[in-house]
């Protein structure tokens, strides 16, 4: 059966990659996105696709569809574009969200959220369950995205209990691939950047700060197994490679990847930077049949291939802050 699915976010970095396999696989796919951190070129190669359809919309305006499955994506994930507008931020998790949750009930559609591994903020337990509640400040700098998220968890949830809508959340841990933007500011995006124009990479505090990195084939993949799975999974379920890496280590990875001459050099670490992030991926296993294929040296070869493939003058840098 075809179905009609919503995807908010959906010219950007995840969701580009989302709505080519929705597409692919035949159903009838509105992409919604306001083009902040965005490109339309992400989803350029879909516009001539009769089950495809692009809408600028911003989510903190509600929406009038009728739609099958709703994937809820839509939010700046990157810390230099969430802090440049942190109002607009947290507005866009939380009104966001309680648009999406209304069209879902108004239209019995199954909806999926997109949360993050920023829930936990700065964890004391490692890796991260989901039964771990977290050690967020929320009057901090990085607020506005990790309470926005963690509020939207709730809403889901609340609109599960009260209206009985048929949730899905998922916590994404750092992903990878092409489409990232190159100006978002996020490690492997940085380091690439910089390692093929030949300028120093730049690391926050001593490197010593471990993330686990997704390569992104292998978190859409969760994505569909999460929307299809029984109707009494609602998670949260942790999506993310639980392999382990220094930011050191990933640039040293970068440097020879790519045949750099870049030199590394340390800044200070913003405040509130976690120092560990690492999925427990238990659940994922157990209740989807999920875990991350692809290893990390692959994926950045993948991710180098494709910034070689483009031209940086097509990409403007969203904010000041990248």
């Amino acid at each position: 059966m075809i179905k009609r699915v919503l995807v908010t976010g959906g010219a950007g970095f995840l969701g580009s990659h989302l709505c080519d396999r929705l597409v692919s696989a035949g159903q009838d796919v509105i992409c919604v996105d306001n083009f902040f951190t965005s490109q339309k070129s992400n989803v350029a190669h879909l516009l001539g696709k009769p089950n495809f359809e692009l809408v600028r919309h911003d989510v903190t305006h509600p929406l009038w569809l009728e739609v099958d499955e709703i994937y809820n994506l839509a939010c700046p994930a990157a810390p230099g574009h969430y802090q440049y507008n942190p109002i607009k931020t947290i507005k866009t998790s939380v009104i966001g969200a309680t648009n999406m949750l209304g069209l879902a009930k108004r239209t019995h559609a199954k909806i999926f959220h997109a949360s993050t591994s920023e829930v936990y903020g700065d964890p004391t337990v490692h890796p991260q369950p989901e039964s771990y509640r977290g050690n967020v400040n929320p009057i901090g700098p990085r607020a506005c995205y990790d309470e926005g998220k963690r509020a939207a968890e709730t809403l889901m949830f609340d609109y599960l209990r009260q209206n009985k809508v048929n949730i899905r959340v998922v916590r994404i841990f750092n992903t990878y691939g092409p489409r990232m933007h190159p100006y978002d500011g996020r490690v492997v995006s940085n380091f690439i950047r910089q390692a093929l124009g030949g300028e120093d990479i730049t690391i926050y505090g001593d490197g010593s700060q471990s993330r686990s990195f997704c390569y992104v084939d292998d978190l859409i993949n969760g994505f569909l197994k999460m929307m299809d799975a029984p109707d009494d999974v609602h998670g949260p379920i942790n999506l993310g490679n639980p392999g382990e890496f220094t930011i050191l280590e990933l640039a040293e990875q970068v440097i020879a990847l790519t045949g750099s001459k870049s030199q590394i050099i340390h800044r200070e670490l913003p405040e509130d930077d976690p120092l560990q992030r690492q999925p427990d991926i238990t659940l994922a296993r157990n209740t989807l049949g999920w875990e991350p294929k692809i290893a990390l040296r692959e994926g950045l070869t993948k991710t180098i291939d494709w910034f070689k493939s483009i031209d940086l003058s097509h990409y403007r840098p969203p904010t000041p802050n990248y």
